[in-house]
């Protein structure tokens, strides 16, 4: 187990449909603590740049498109275990292979309209972060309910 920040984007069908409350919820009442968040409207140039790694992928001209289409909402949580708990707490990418519970179970059915983004790992998460955000706007705080979550330090 270790403490770590993971990057989560409401896409544009999540801002759109006003999912971001109940998308924010459900991270604060799991325990993860929000340190960045912003509403945003990256450049194709950033988003090839987000996605590069799908770049050779027949979706990948399509994916960008959307993501251009409206406003997304950016934003650092951080944890034990944020990735792959975050990942758990979206859902699997296709929203019909989703458990119900799950962000993109409860809200989605298409691929192309999965409400969110979640960072694969660790690696992928630190990238991410550094690429949606700049040191200065990523906060560092305690919580105070930080020991009614977490057993050991």
């Amino acid at each position: 187990m270790s403490n770590e920040q993971t990057f989560i984007a409401v896409k544009p069908d999540g801002v759109q449909r006003g999912l971001v409350g109940d998308i924010i919820s459900r991270f604060e009442k799991r325990g993860y603590k929000l340190v960045a968040i912003k509403m945003t409207s990256p450049g194709k140039a950033h988003l090839e740049k987000h996605y590069e790694d799908l770049s050779d992928k027949p979706f990948f001209k399509g994916l960008v498109t959307y993501m251009l289409s409206g406003p997304i909402v950016a934003m650092v949580w951080e944890g034990r275990d944020a990735c792959k708990t975050g990942r758990a707490i979206l859902g699997a990418t296709n929203p019909l292979a989703s458990n119900p519970g799950t962000i993109r179970g409860d809200y989605a059915i298409d691929v192309g309209r999965n409400v969110c983004h979640g960072s694969d790992g660790v690696e992928s998460a630190k990238k991410e972060i550094a690429l949606w955000f700049s040191k200065e706007e990523i906060q560092s705080w305690k919580s105070a309910q930080h020991d009614w979550i977490y057993e050991k330090p």
